[in-house]
């Protein structure tokens, strides 16, 4: 085919060939161009035409072949189809014509078909590029035409051109080339032109016309292709219909098959269940013949009953109780009744006799199936033993069960639990927003008060606003607007400024709203006379009046003012702004301030909760940890830490009890407090363990457990021997992750005494502490309180009647209140005997103490609570104890059990003697106390019961870091800074001298007990040394106090600003000797238990103590009592000694002196050790909880 650049070519060769020849015009060249073109273009057709032709002569070998083998689809047939192929080189006036052929492979397959595709899109490309080459030249000639005949007329052309058409249809358009030297002149090349553009014409007409049969013959060979397709995709829908009918013949063939085979199985199973049916009757009637020989009520098929199976239970009705009823029903359960209940009715059986029969399912789960029968009223329980069959090759046994019913119950408690914290959590999210929202309204009403006083104020100043003061100040311009400039002019002449050489004006706006905003240095007026000055002032836009004073310097430099006498100078704004709109800001800036301050509070106090809660978490994990490692040399775990559900190793050093010696030694244990429902565990045989003292046994932990219980014995059999039973107490184990969860005791407080509402000593802060304590342990604790006139009732919420009673021969009216988060029973008789004024001091004390203690019983007893343990206080309420046995005991009372508790032997011996003996337990506040009083007649005879438990502080009320009365809260780490800080305000609030001198602190009742002639001796010794010492304390005997009083006034004559004596109670300010103090003294004579050297060591302070009673079990020496702290899982805490006279406290006191002096470093450590020390109720609480179970024993 020839291409548009072989065209280009060879028109471009003949205009050089005409031009370089000489013709004789562009008419002559062009006429010549004209020829080739139309060479050219009738060559490109002739390639069409042969290629439609070929393609003609395909379609119809196509067709023949289609004909001759209709069914043969899958045979490949080809033809070959030539197409032209033409080029042309053109060189100077020659023209060389170059053709080939190409075969091309069509078959009438899919693929077939796919190729003629590429043939028809082949043939399509020629015929639009012949066809675009055709128009360009039609489009050129027919213009070229048109010129020729604009120039030479119409006619002529006219003429020559058709002549021209027939020359070249009779040579059959063969013509290709044109001599140039045939061209005689320019007529004669002028009818040659329009000859041959006349032919060019018909030939593109005709060659159109072929285009338009070859796109016709393309568009017929394209059916016949889709025809073909269609009869493909016929011939293969029906070789699919044929397969799929032989396909569902065989499918029916192989059901026949397997139904056959159903029936032929159905029928074996059939047989094979006739046949087990029929030795199934022969068993059971063997069974029941059996049965009925030995008088048995009941027989079972089969007689081996499998988990997850069904078991036939037979009922021989006529030998029961059951003989004359109508009808009979089984009910049951299985595993000891708890799991899976069924009720059934049975029904006549087939069997002679009188035998009924029901049928029941086994769960997986039952290794047991118990049951009884009935009919209304009427039961069959085999004697109250009950029937059961044992269950075979059951999923669990006993044990397993008990752990899986105990999950059961877990996950259902875990869903009760979840739905009751989402019911917690909507609540608290409820009462959060209702809190925020009146917090938010509370913060709107404060806004509006301080506006409110703001405005009044404003007014009242505003009514003193003056335009100007002649001769004095004015303004310049006299009327102006908020936001503008105004100057102001003052005369300082006969005024306080007149000789000062500088003047500044110091001012504000709207009664000084924002404070001073206004600093401006003044300048002599240069449009008055005199002594007048100057300045200009910017009066803010929301100004209604303007305020100011006069000044020689400004604000941090200035001494001397004009301030009108001390009412300032006031103009008001002559235009002010609006001021219900000004208030109006005002008021939102200050609620905006307020609220903002309100939630940083929040925060703080949110963090500071959050800090203390993990602090004491910390304290008491650290504790338990302590306690359990001081153990270590009788007994302890591998691991220490015993989780429910996994293997736990007990090993146990018996040289250091009373099994040291015995050849064998066994563990006896259990769970949950010797209650677990696997009880009795066996015996377990402890072996040696090499190169230790200590035995070891290993048990398995249940998932349900919570506590693991142990003693040790010589032998394993049911005597066992000696025991090793920790005094009584057992050995008990704390065991985690456990399902199980401790049920809580009741346990009632009787008392005379709680601190901060009814408190005189330690008795108030022991009953509270430790109730909030055990309360914190999960144990459910309430206080039986009565209701003095002199009660402080702004710490009791809540507070109202509950009921009342008559008994004693007056009314009992019973009030309810919360107290530190405890539930208070409030016990007023209105016989008058507790509106006194006073808590202790009445002559009729103990009449009246002892109709509460009964009052308090009576109202346990009436109301209907049912307590695990009663604990009674001191003399006081001692009658609790044996009129609990005289009265209630043998009432609803009866499971109670009396604890009473000694916090001093000093008084009502005879009333604690007393309760001693009635009482189930007796403990006093620290183990050497007990040792010191177990001597005394009143408890001697009953040593047996007695324990010491020491008494602990209140964390939460003694807490550096979070502790109102003093200026600088502070933690352990920062103790040196926090107690820096205390000191220097407790030196400035008591007017002692501001020195780095050791303080030494005395916080004391001034009676005997507390060695009050120790007390006078050391503070003479420390002023010796350079200290400073502050004592605070208050005698009940006026000699003792008036003693005291006369050493105050002698010490200020003499050491004014280095000693101070505060003789009275004053509660802040014991919080800042603590905190304040380097050393806390406490010399007594004897100590039941002592709080105010665990309340120092909280606070950091150092206590220097005598060594007697909780003085000695919580103060450790730093130089002598290293291994006994040690035997305690603690450090040294400070200084001890043992005499009772001066030198005993001057070894002491020299020693804490001198390390503060030479030691300052050793010293803060030494601060900071007891400071993380834990002498809070985490520990006594755990021992008084031992305690009560004890009682409960």
């Amino acid at each position: 085919m020839a291409t548009a650049a072989s065209l280009v070519a060879a028109s471009a060769a003949a205009w050089k060939v005409s031009s370089a020849g000489g013709l004789g015009s562009s008419n002559e060249r062009f006429l010549i161009w004209c020829r080739l073109e139309r060479r050219s273009s009738r060559r490109n057709f002739k390639t069409i035409v042969c290629a439609g032709e070929r393609q003609k002569g395909f379609q119809q070998k196509l067709k023949e072949k289609k004909t001759s083998k209709p069914d043969d689809v899958s045979e490949a047939t080809s033809f070959e189809v030539k197409t032209a192929k033409a080029g042309r080189e053109t060189s100077n006036d020659e023209e060389t014509e170059t053709a080939g052929t190409e075969k091309v492979v069509v078959e009438p397959t899919v693929a077939e078909n796919g190729e003629q595709d590429q043939v028809l899109e082949k043939m399509r490309s020629q015929s639009a590029s012949i066809s675009a080459h055709q128009e360009v030249d039609y489009v050129v000639a027919k213009q070229r035409i048109e010129e020729e005949v604009e120039r030479f007329g119409s006619g002529r052309l006219k003429g020559k051109t058709e002549a021209a058409d027939r020359q070249e249809d009779d040579s059959g358009g063969d013509n290709s080339t044109v001599k140039v030297s045939e061209v005689k002149d320019k007529d004669d090349v002028t009818e040659a032109n329009a000859s041959d553009y006349a032919l060019k014409i018909k030939e593109i007409k005709k060659e159109t016309e072929k285009r338009r049969r070859t796109e016709e013959e393309i568009a017929e060979a394209e059916s016949r292709k889709r025809a073909d397709q269609e009869a493909t995709a016929a011939r293969r829908w029906e070789l699919e219909q044929i397969l799929a009918k032989q396909q569902a013949e065989k499918k029916k063939k192989l059901e026949q098959e397997a139904k056959k085979r159903e029936i032929e199985l159905a029928l074996a199973k059939e047989r094979e269940r006739i046949a087990k049916e029929a030795a199934r009757k022969r068993e059971i009637a063997k069974l029941a013949d059996a049965s009925a020989f030995t008088m048995s009520k009941i027989f079972y098929y089969p007689q081996k009953v499998e988990a997850g199976a069904e078991v036939e239970i037979y009922f021989n009705r006529s030998i029961t109780v059951l003989a004359s009823e109508d009808s009979v029903q089984i009910m049951g359960s299985f595993n000891g009744w708890r799991w899976q209940p069924f009720t059934l009715k049975l029904e006549k059986s087939e069997l002679g006799g009188d035998w009924w029969a029901c049928k029941v399912d086994v769960p997986k789960e039952a290794y047991r199936m118990d049951f009884v029968f009935f009919n209304g009223n009427v039961y069959e329980n085999n004697d109250t033993k009950d029937f059961f069959v044992l269950v075979d090759d059951g999923s669990m046994d006993q044990r397993e069960f008990e752990n899986f019913l105990v999950l059961e119950k877990r996950k259902e408690a875990e869903r009760l639990a979840q739905e009751q914290a989402e019911k917690d959590r909507a609540a608290a999210e409820a009462r959060k927003l209702a809190e925020q929202r009146a917090a938010e309204e509370a913060d709107r009403d404060e806004a509006k008060r301080i506006v409110a006083e703001r405005r009044e104020r404003a007014r009242m100043v505003l009514q003193k606003a003056l335009p100007s003061v002649p001769g004095l100040w004015d303004a310049e311009p006299t009327s102006f607007k908020a936001g503008e400039t105004v100057k102001l002019f003052y005369n300082r002449s006969s005024r306080s400024l007149a000789r000062s050489t500088e003047l500044w004006i110091h001012g504000g706006y709207n009664n000084w709203q924002d404070a001073v905003s206004v600093v401006e240095k003044l300048v002599p007026s240069s449009s008055r006379s005199g002594d007048w000055c100057s300045v200009e002032v910017s009066v803010p836009k929301a100004a209604f009046m303007l305020n100011w004073v006069f000044a020689d310097g400004p604000p941090e430099k200035a001494s001397t003012y004009d301030n009108n006498d001390y009412q300032d100078f006031h103009m008001a704004v002559p235009e002010p702004v609006a001021e219900e709109l000004y208030w109006a800001d005002v008021e939102e800036q200050v609620y905006s301030e307020i609220r903002k301050q309100r939630q940083e509070r929040e925060e703080a106090a949110r963090k500071k909760k959050l800090y203390k809660a993990q602090k004491k978490e910390e304290m008491k994990q650290k504790t338990k940890q302590t306690f359990l490692q001081s153990q270590s040399h009788v007994y302890y775990t591998d691991p220490m830490e015993v989780n429910a559900g996994e293997p736990v190793s007990v090993l146990y050093n018996p040289q250091n009890t009373v099994l040291s010696g015995k050849p064998e030694v066994w563990l006896r244990h259990s769970f949950n407090r010797w209650t677990h429902q696997l009880s009795p565990f066996p015996p377990v045989r402890m072996k040696e363990v090499p190169s230790t003292t200590h035995l070891k046994a290993t048990v398995e932990v249940p998932v349900d457990a919570y506590i693991m219980d142990c003693v040790f014995s010589e032998r394993g059999d049911d005597n066992g021997g000696t025991y090793d039973n920790r005094g009584g107490f057992d050995y008990h184990i704390p065991v985690h992750g456990g399902i199980g969860k401790e049920p809580p005791m009741s346990i009632v407080h009787i008392s005379v005494e709680m601190a901060p509402i009814a408190k005189v000593g330690g008795l108030g802060d022991v009953v509270t502490s430790l109730s909030r304590a055990v309360q914190e342990l999960g144990h459910n604790v309430e206080i039986i309180l009565p209701k003095y006139d002199c009660l402080k009732y702004n710490h009791v919420e809540e507070l109202q009647e509950k009921e009342s009673f008559g008994w004693g021969g007056t009314t009992i009216r019973v009030w309810n209140g919360k107290v530190e988060g405890l539930n208070v029973h409030f016990i007023e008789p209105q016989n008058g005997f507790f509106w006194a004024g006073c808590i202790y001091g009445r002559r009729d004390d103990g009449h009246r103490f002892g109709f509460f203690c009964n009052a308090a019983l009576e109202f346990l007893l009436r109301s209907g609570r049912r307590p695990d343990v009663i604990h009674c206080h001191d003399w006081s309420t001692a009658p609790v104890a044996w009129l609990f046995q005289e009265s209630y005991k043998h009432y609803a009372l009866s499971n109670a059990r009396i604890v009473f508790t000694i916090h001093n032997l000093e008084f009502g011996i005879a009333q604690v003697g007393k309760a001693m003996a009635n009482a189930n337990m007796a403990t006093t506040v620290s183990h050497s106390y007990a040792q010191e009083v177990s001597g005394s007649p009143a408890i001697a005879p009953h040593r047996g019961k007695f324990h010491g438990i020491r008494n602990g502080i209140d964390l939460d009320i003694w807490d550096p870091f979070d502790d109102p009365y003093i200026p600088v809260s502070y933690t352990a780490e920062q103790v040196v800074e926090g107690k820096r800080a205390a000191k220097s305000e407790l030196q400035h609030r008591l007017g002692l001298q501001q020195v780095d001198k050791p303080l030494v602190g005395i916080i004391t009742r001034l009676t005997a007990q507390k060695g009050i002639h120790l007390i006078k001796h050391a503070i003479w010794r420390t002023l010796e040394r350079g200290g400073q010492v502050v004592l605070l304390g208050s005698a009940p005997d006026p000699r003792v106090q008036n003693d005291f009083v006369n050493l105050s006034h002698q010490l200020k004559n003499s050491h004014n600003d280095m000693a101070r004596l505060c003789l009275t109670y004053d509660e802040p300010l014991s919080h800042l000797i603590y905190a304040g103090a380097d050393f806390i003294l406490v010399p007594s004579i004897f100590e039941p238990c002592g709080l105010t050297q665990l309340t120092a060591m909280r606070y950091g302070a150092i206590p220097v103590v005598r060594k007697t009673g909780g003085l000695n079990d919580t103060v450790f020496d730093v130089d002598h009592d290293k291994d006994r702290a040690q035997s305690q899982g603690l450090e040294p805490n400070g200084f001890s000694f043992e005499g009772t006279d001066a030198a005993g406290v001057d070894y002491a006191l020299n020693r804490a002196l001198s390390a503060w002096y030479d030691a300052r470093d050793w010293f803060h450590s030494l601060c900071q050790k007891v400071m993380e020390q834990d002498w809070s109720w985490n520990r006594p609480a755990l021992d008084y909880v031992e305690l009560y179970y004890l009682a409960k024993k």
